[in-house]
């Protein structure tokens, strides 16, 4: 089953980057250096020619990996216990309020 190769070019318009942030993104995955919504993540590409220096290719479902990645995930909202008893003190005034006499 021949595995689908997206050129970077299409694989940034896949994702809805500019080319050049996706470059960006592969040089910090290369340096273990890309967080995404504060996970670390490892992008795997492959690049064509004989040293390894031609055109990238991304496979398709790397990119929805690295778009579940992307994806907000919704978070509950913690509930704060209301104040046991009402803040009638200033911390860090030490002089009484009011008017001077």
């Amino acid at each position: 089953m021949p595995v689908e190769l997206l050129t970077a070019k299409e694989a940034a318009h896949h994702l809805g980057l500019a080319v050049a942030t996706l470059y960006a993104w592969l040089g910090l995955s290369d340096r273990g250096l890309l967080v995404i919504r504060g996970e670390p993540v490892t992008i795997n590409y492959l690049r064509g020619g004989r040293r390894g220096q031609g055109r990238i290719r991304i496979e398709a479902s790397e990119l929805e990996r690295i778009k579940a990645f992307m994806r907000v995930k919704p978070r509950p909202l913690v509930a704060r216990r209301t104040p046991t008893q009402p803040m009638e003190i200033y911390p860090g005034i030490t002089v009484p309020l009011g008017r001077p006499s």
